[in-house]
Protein backbone atom coordinates (compact mmCIF):
# COMPACT_ATOMS: atom_id res chain seq x y z
CA UNK A 1 0.00 0.00 0.00
CA UNK A 2 1.29 3.16 -0.59
CA UNK A 3 0.39 5.47 3.11
CA UNK A 4 0.03 9.46 2.67
CA UNK A 5 0.29 10.79 6.39
CA UNK A 6 0.55 14.49 6.81
CA UNK A 7 2.72 15.70 9.03
CA UNK A 8 1.27 18.61 11.34
CA UNK A 9 -1.30 17.19 13.79
CA UNK A 10 -0.77 13.92 12.29
CA UNK A 11 2.96 13.09 13.49
CA UNK A 12 4.35 15.95 15.40
CA UNK A 13 2.54 18.38 17.77
CA UNK A 14 3.30 21.44 15.82
CA UNK A 15 -0.37 23.45 17.05
CA UNK A 16 0.15 22.52 20.43
CA UNK A 17 3.22 23.31 20.63
CA UNK A 18 2.41 27.13 18.40
CA UNK A 19 -0.17 27.36 21.76
CA UNK A 20 2.09 27.02 24.04
CA UNK A 21 4.88 29.08 22.37
CA UNK A 22 2.40 31.99 22.16
CA UNK A 23 1.37 31.56 25.39
CA UNK A 24 5.19 31.88 26.51
CA UNK A 25 5.97 34.69 23.87
CA UNK A 26 2.58 36.99 24.78
CA UNK A 27 1.72 35.85 28.72
CA UNK A 28 -1.91 34.51 27.36
CA UNK A 29 -3.40 31.57 28.92
CA UNK A 30 -5.15 29.53 25.77
CA UNK A 31 -5.53 26.11 26.18
CA UNK A 32 -4.64 23.51 22.91
CA UNK A 33 -7.71 21.87 24.03
CA UNK A 34 -10.12 24.39 23.82
CA UNK A 35 -9.18 25.28 20.13
CA UNK A 36 -12.68 24.81 17.85
CA UNK A 37 -11.28 25.71 14.77
CA UNK A 38 -7.93 25.16 12.47
CA UNK A 39 -7.26 28.97 12.60
CA UNK A 40 -5.54 29.62 15.62
CA UNK A 41 -5.69 33.32 15.50
CA UNK A 42 -9.31 32.65 16.58
CA UNK A 43 -8.27 31.44 20.13
CA UNK A 44 -5.93 34.56 20.58
CA UNK A 45 -8.71 37.55 20.08
CA UNK A 46 -6.12 39.85 22.29
CA UNK A 47 -3.63 39.24 19.77
CA UNK A 48 -3.35 40.44 16.36
CA UNK A 49 -3.52 37.94 13.40
CA UNK A 50 -0.09 38.64 12.55
CA UNK A 51 1.47 37.96 15.79
CA UNK A 52 0.37 34.89 16.38
CA UNK A 53 0.71 33.46 12.16
CA UNK A 54 5.06 35.00 12.57
CA UNK A 55 5.71 32.11 15.42
CA UNK A 56 6.06 29.39 12.99
CA UNK A 57 8.45 31.21 10.71
CA UNK A 58 10.73 31.55 14.04
CA UNK A 59 13.57 28.55 13.82
CA UNK A 60 13.54 28.03 17.58
CA UNK A 61 9.25 27.21 17.09
CA UNK A 62 10.27 24.22 14.83
CA UNK A 63 13.44 23.46 17.16
CA UNK A 64 10.43 22.75 19.41
CA UNK A 65 8.10 20.43 17.80
CA UNK A 66 8.08 16.50 19.06
CA UNK A 67 6.67 13.36 17.56
CA UNK A 68 3.19 12.61 18.63
CA UNK A 69 3.32 9.30 20.54
CA UNK A 70 3.65 6.22 18.77
CA UNK A 71 4.02 8.34 15.24
CA UNK A 72 7.84 7.32 14.81
CA UNK A 73 7.53 3.71 15.85
CA UNK A 74 4.04 3.12 13.60
CA UNK A 75 5.46 4.72 10.32
CA UNK A 76 8.70 2.55 10.66
CA UNK A 77 6.83 -0.55 11.29
CA UNK A 78 4.69 0.39 8.46
CA UNK A 79 7.58 0.81 5.93
CA UNK A 80 9.09 -2.40 7.59
CA UNK A 81 6.13 -4.30 6.63
CA UNK A 82 6.93 -3.08 3.11
CA UNK A 83 4.19 -0.39 2.11
CA UNK A 84 5.21 2.99 0.87
CA UNK A 85 4.89 5.70 3.46
CA UNK A 86 4.46 9.31 2.18
CA UNK A 87 4.98 12.33 3.80
CA UNK A 88 2.53 14.62 2.15
CA UNK A 89 2.53 18.48 3.75
CA UNK A 90 1.42 21.60 3.25
CA UNK A 91 4.61 23.58 4.28
CA UNK A 92 5.14 27.24 3.87
CA UNK A 93 9.05 27.34 1.65
CA UNK A 94 10.38 29.88 4.23
CA UNK A 95 10.44 27.21 7.27
CA UNK A 96 10.73 24.18 5.01
CA UNK A 97 14.77 23.61 5.32
CA UNK A 98 14.35 23.68 9.44
CA UNK A 99 11.36 21.95 9.87
CA UNK A 100 12.61 18.88 7.37
CA UNK A 101 15.92 19.01 9.25
CA UNK A 102 15.11 19.76 13.23
CA UNK A 103 11.77 17.86 13.13
CA UNK A 104 11.11 15.03 9.98
CA UNK A 105 14.43 14.03 9.74
CA UNK A 106 15.30 14.04 13.31
CA UNK A 107 12.60 12.31 14.83
CA UNK A 108 12.08 10.24 11.68
CA UNK A 109 15.19 9.42 10.65
CA UNK A 110 14.07 6.05 7.98
CA UNK A 111 12.68 8.73 5.83
CA UNK A 112 14.42 10.53 3.54
CA UNK A 113 13.44 13.96 0.74
CA UNK A 114 12.26 10.91 -1.02
CA UNK A 115 9.57 10.45 0.96
CA UNK A 116 8.32 14.20 0.88
CA UNK A 117 5.80 15.65 -1.13
CA UNK A 118 5.05 19.20 -0.74
CA UNK A 119 1.01 20.51 -2.05
CA UNK A 120 -1.99 22.31 -0.85
CA UNK A 121 -3.94 19.77 -3.00
CA UNK A 122 -3.92 16.32 -1.22
CA UNK A 123 -6.71 15.30 -3.09
CA UNK A 124 -4.56 15.45 -6.39
CA UNK A 125 -1.68 13.02 -5.13
CA UNK A 126 -2.64 8.95 -5.49
CA UNK A 127 -2.42 6.62 -2.54
CA UNK A 128 -4.29 4.21 -0.90
CA UNK A 129 -4.61 5.81 2.51
CA UNK A 130 -4.41 9.37 3.62
CA UNK A 131 -3.96 10.25 7.50
CA UNK A 132 -4.50 13.63 8.38
CA UNK A 133 -6.20 15.96 10.92
CA UNK A 134 -7.02 18.74 8.02
CA UNK A 135 -10.92 17.84 7.16
CA UNK A 136 -10.55 20.04 3.70
CA UNK A 137 -7.51 17.05 2.50
CA UNK A 138 -9.43 14.56 3.10
CA UNK A 139 -12.72 15.04 1.33
CA UNK A 140 -13.12 14.91 -2.37
CA UNK A 141 -9.47 12.81 -2.12
CA UNK A 142 -9.53 8.96 -3.94
CA UNK A 143 -8.08 7.57 -1.09
CA UNK A 144 -9.08 5.57 2.52
CA UNK A 145 -9.75 8.34 4.82
CA UNK A 146 -8.25 8.74 8.12
CA UNK A 147 -8.97 11.52 10.04
CA UNK A 148 -6.46 11.98 13.12
CA UNK A 149 -8.77 13.50 15.95
CA UNK A 150 -7.55 17.22 17.23
CA UNK A 151 -9.48 19.68 18.84
CA UNK A 152 -10.07 21.74 15.51
CA UNK A 153 -12.36 18.49 13.66
CA UNK A 154 -13.77 17.30 16.99
CA UNK A 155 -17.74 18.43 15.72
CA UNK A 156 -16.96 17.21 12.32
CA UNK A 157 -19.39 14.18 11.09
CA UNK A 158 -16.55 12.02 10.03
CA UNK A 159 -18.66 8.99 9.39
CA UNK A 160 -21.47 10.66 7.33
CA UNK A 161 -18.28 11.71 4.99
CA UNK A 162 -16.79 8.03 4.72
CA UNK A 163 -13.97 9.13 6.77
CA UNK A 164 -12.32 6.96 10.02
CA UNK A 165 -11.80 8.80 13.18
CA UNK A 166 -8.40 7.65 14.94
CA UNK A 167 -7.66 9.04 18.22
CA UNK A 168 -3.56 8.63 18.21
CA UNK A 169 -1.30 6.44 16.58
CA UNK A 170 -2.40 3.36 18.34
CA UNK A 171 -5.53 2.94 16.65
CA UNK A 172 -3.39 3.63 13.46
CA UNK A 173 -1.41 0.30 14.26
CA UNK A 174 -4.53 -1.73 14.78
CA UNK A 175 -5.88 -0.26 11.73
CA UNK A 176 -3.40 -1.66 9.76
CA UNK A 177 -3.06 -4.74 11.52
CA UNK A 178 0.30 -3.99 13.54
CA UNK A 179 1.72 -4.08 16.82
CA UNK A 180 0.36 -1.22 19.12
CA UNK A 181 3.71 0.95 19.14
Amino acid sequence: MTILVDMDDTIVNSTARWVDYANHRYGTAVRYDDLRDWNVALAFPMLTKEQIYALPYEEDFWRSITPLPGAAETLSALKEAGHRVLIVTNSHYVCLKVKMEEVLFRYFPFLTWDDVILTSQKQLIRGDVLIDDGVQNLVGGDYEKLLFTQPHNRSFDAVSAGMTRVADWREIAAYFHLQEP
